[in-house]
């Protein structure tokens, strides 16, 4: 593979790290009466550009969600490390292709919000549906099952407990930071995981009970996260989904100084 490449990956896991830590922590603010708020990623990026120089920030946040794009649209379309066809490896492909127009779509909505054009109205925490009648119905419901078999397929990587086959292990010299890698990918896995579940939940209860041609309002991360807080110590738990949210991130960073790559 060559260097430009593994930049453009090195950029993405970056950038996705950010998003995830400053969601997690401002998250975590929120339970314990510091401020924050429950943000979803579209939240962040409103909460970043508030911030002194926030357009500027935004907007190299935005370029590099966009790196992190065109590596999972490469890895889902060009297989540039030669994954193969197998069934279950073209189910990963096709996963790879749908993170790359998420992410896509996010860097994209941070550059044009960063810069002031106006093609967005409202914040973003604005997620009024344009599904409507029964092919709105089925689309909530197969986008919920989709984001089901995501967040189950966190908790399997979790669970097997192999996410390190990628890493460069043997450039890690301390047995210490071996363990802080996986430490934080366990809690970082596992707190994405619940996260995503709930909002797949949020998706299919919204097909199910959509009728007639009356548009439903999307629930994303930051309604899961209220949704945690409601439960039987729901502060405690959102706490602990805020700080493995924050482990993710830096996961994330762990990915992009130590990921293998094939070729």
């Amino acid at each position: 593979m060559n260097n430009k490449l593994k930049k453009i990956a090195f950029i993405g896991y970056i950038a996705k790290g950010v998003v995830y830590s400053i969601t997690g922590i401002l998250t975590f603010l929120t339970t314990i009466n510091m401020g924050g708020q429950k943000a979803g990623k579209l939240s962040t990026i409103d909460y970043l550009e508030e911030q002194n120089f926030g357009a500027a920030i935004v907007i190299l946040l935005g370029l590099g969600l966009l790196c992190y794009a065109l590596w999972r649209l490469l890895q889902g379309i060009l297989d540039p490390e030669d994954m193969g066809s197998k069934p279950k490896f073209i189910a990963k492909r096709i996963g790879f292709t749908i993170s790359g127009i998420i992410y896509a779509a996010l860097g994209l909505f941070a550059i044009i919000d960063a810069l002031d054009i106006g093609m967005f109205s409202g914040n973003g925490n604005s997620k009024e549906s344009i599904f409507t009648g029964t092919s709105g119905s089925v689309s909530l419901v197969i986008i919920g099952i989709g984001l089901g078999l995501k967040g189950g397929y966190q908790f399997i990587k979790a669970y097997k407990g192999d996410f390190l086959k990628k890493f460069k292990i043997q450039s890690i010299s301390s047995i210490n930071k071996r363990k802080y890698i996986k430490r934080i990918g366990y809690a970082g896995l596992i707190s994405r995981g619940i996260v995503t579940s709930i909002v797949s939940y949020f998706f299919i209860t919204a097909g199910i009970n959509l009728r007639g041609t009356t548009s439903q309002k999307l629930k994303g991360t930051s309604e899961a996260f209220s949704f945690i807080q409601e439960q039987v110590y729901g502060r405690w738990l959102l706490g602990i989904v805020a700080l493995g949210l924050v482990c993710y991130g830096l996961f994330m960073f762990s990915t992009a100084a130590y990921r293998k790559y094939k070729y």
